[in-house]
């Protein structure tokens, strides 16, 4: 059997925490193309906004890559949110005194593939 890699799509430093980003990840992960885009359309997270952006760059990738294909046929068959770096600032507190503030960021990585079987 042989595997393929699929049609990527990578967006890194994004400046959310990992976490929110994966509560919604969670939600459309190894779903279809159409179907993946309609729910993050009626998401009211950021998040949703970001994952849908970069979902669209990697079917836009399978579409320039593959003229042949349909984007009835494509679903998602990874999507990884990583830990990106973390900035580090100082927040001034009472009485003279500083703590730390932590700025997250993630990386999204998506990989789109087709479906097979559908439409032979």
């Amino acid at each position: 059997m042989e595997f393929k890699k699929g049609y990527t799509a990578h967006a890194r430093y994004v400046r959310m925490s990992p976490y929110k980003v994966r509560r919604i990840a969670d939600k459309v992960r190894k779903k279809p193309y159409g179907d993946a885009i309609a729910l993050l359309e009626n998401l009211p997270h950021k998040g949703a906004r970001l994952l849908r952006k970069v979902i669209q760059s990697a079917a836009a990738n399978a579409l320039y890559t593959n003229k042949n294909l349909d984007e009835e046929l494509l679903y998602i068959r990874d999507l990884q949110v990583n830990e990106g770096v973390r900035m580090k600032r100082i927040w001034p507190r009472a009485r003279g005194r500083a703590d730390r503030l932590i700025k997250r960021t993630c990386h999204i990585s998506v990989a789109l593939d087709e479906i097979v079987g559908r439409g032979e």
